[in-house]
């Protein structure tokens, strides 16, 4: 079973393999916070998770799944994403300790996911324009249409432009219609040359960052990832 913690106090050699300091941008350039520290599993060093802290949310912080990231097109060494703070403060809180328990941090995820499916809008990059089609926007759903007076004028259309000129409509999902699941990836590539530097760091130096947590020390070989059975029964 992996074991998913915080890199805390653990320090790179050089800061511009660190994203801890980046500042966090959201819809329309929003300043969101600062990535204050990341989630990831100490198996591997993946980074699942960015923490983000704020002087405006109630509970300081928040978490983004590091797949949703993208490099901010304005800001080196920054980064964006496609929430708002409004949709930020539906989010369950994010605890801290929830880390410690894998029943509580397992629950926490559960609910958190839920919110990306009911709540979130995932827009084109760089535009205010939606890209998930809701239900009653889906291509042949004509009677919903049309009770909701939303009937796009596509009499004309081949079906590949009335598809598009659907998915140009307003919607409120996240997750296409029909999704009723958010899968978080272990980890995220391509988001841009600080991230990928800090992920493959991360790696290379994934037992130094985690010699400080406990289950790790003296966990099972599971959470332990790569190491021996000789190393293993040395360590105990």
């Amino acid at each position: 079973m992996s074991h998913y913690g915080l890199l805390r106090d653990y320090e790179f050699a050089e800061s511009g393999e660190d994203v801890r300091g980046a500042s966090l941008y959201g819809r329309d350039d929003e300043k969101l916070g600062k990535i204050d520290d990341v989630i990831f599993n100490h198996s591997t060093g993946d980074v699942s998770y960015v923490v983000v802290d704020t002087g405006w949310l109630k509970t300081k912080k928040f978490i983004v799944p590091a797949n949703y990231l993208r490099a901010s097109a304005k800001l080196e060494d920054d980064f964006g994403c496609n929430l708002t703070k409004q949709q930020i403060e539906s989010f369950p809180p994010y605890q801290e300790k929830d880390l410690d328990s894998e029943d509580r941090w397992k629950d926490y995820e559960n609910r958190y996911r839920a919110k990306w499916v009911s709540d979130p809008v995932m827009h084109r990059s760089e535009t205010d324009r939606n890209i998930t089609p809701t239900t009653q926007q889906m291509e042949g759903n004509v009677s919903s249409l049309r009770a909701s007076g939303n009937m796009p004028k596509v009499t004309r259309s081949t079906p590949d432009e009335a598809s598009v000129e659907a998915a140009e409509l307003a919607t409120e999902r996240v997750i296409p219609a029909g999704t009723d699941a958010v899968v978080i990836e272990n980890s995220a590539v391509g988001i841009g040359g600080r991230w990928d530097t800090f992920q493959a760091r991360l790696r290379e130096r994934r037992k130094q960052a985690v010699e400080a947590c406990p289950t790790c020390t003296v966990g099972p070989e599971s959470i332990r990832g790569s190491e021996s059975v000789d190393t293993l029964k040395k360590a105990i």
